[in-house]
């Protein structure tokens, strides 16, 4: 398997007026691996991916895709390389089915119009990858419902499917199963586990059991900076994780 480094950090800083809440973060990720980025209330995590995707401006240090620093650039930029993400609060257009939620997510990939309704071999193509990302999803059958009436964790997983759509190298994925069920947690747990057989996976995510259980390496965050790195059954016996947790800081 190939695991070269597709985008890093170097001393990455970012301040909130007096505080400090990315706290020259150096951090990896490699091809085809899933990485957790966890941490106690306020350690700094989805700043942390807010200043990677383009949502905030970074105060010091760079970040690097693939060799090439792409610090600070707008966020629409840097999809249009391969570096998405999701929130924590849904964005899909709910009057929308499924179907074409992710259908005019791969046409904006496809050149952001609707032009692409003049050729019918250009459409046939966005619907047959509309219905690859559906099947991959587990989503095929519900692609013609309304997306307001999707259940919660399916919404969440058509969300990952938008993201699909815009050909993700790395896919930052902000807390996806907030709210869900233990069903629901356990499903899209493994649809997630399966993305990173392709496509660099970053997952900032609160339930401990996912982490531990689909992770290949986790990075833990504690007052904006990394107090430990390394696979889950190293993280689990970490005294200063331990420690940060019980703080609650």
């Amino acid at each position: 398997m190939n695991q070269s480094v597709i985008l890093h950090t170097e001393d990455l800083h970012r301040r909130f007026g007096g505080v400090l809440a990315t706290n020259a973060v150096n951090i990896e990720f490699r091809e085809n691996r899933l990485k957790s980025i966890i941490g106690p209330n306020g350690a700094g995590k989805t700043t942390l991916i807010n200043v990677i995707t383009g949502r905030l401006p970074a105060s010091s240090g760079a970040i690097l895709f693939k060799g090439r620093n792409i610090t600070d650039q707008p966020a629409h930029r840097l999809t249009a390389l391969g570096i998405c993400r999701t929130f924590q609060i849904t964005s899909i257009f709910m009057g929308l089915t499924v179907f074409e939620n992710v259908r005019i997510s791969k046409q904006m990939k496809r050149g952001g119009s609707f032009r692409i309704f003049s050729k019918k071999a250009s459409l046939k193509k966005v619907n047959g990858e509309t219905w690859e990302i559906l099947e991959r999803l587990d989503l095929k059958e519900k692609a013609h419902v309304l997306s307001s009436n999707l259940a919660h964790g399916d919404q969440r997983l058509l969300e990952v499917a938008m993201a699909l759509a815009s050909e993700p190298k790395i896919l930052f994925l902000d807390e996806p199963t907030a709210g869900m069920s233990p069903a629901e947690t356990e499903h899209i747990a493994q649809l997630i586990k399966g993305l990173s057989e392709k496509i660099s996976v970053a997952l900032v995510e609160h339930d401990m059991d996912v982490v531990m259980a689909i992770s290949d390496e986790i990075s833990v965050l504690h007052q904006g900076g990394i107090i430990a790195e390394g696979p889950p059954e190293e993280i689990q016996k970490n005294q200063m994780v331990k420690e940060a947790y019980l703080g609650g800081g």
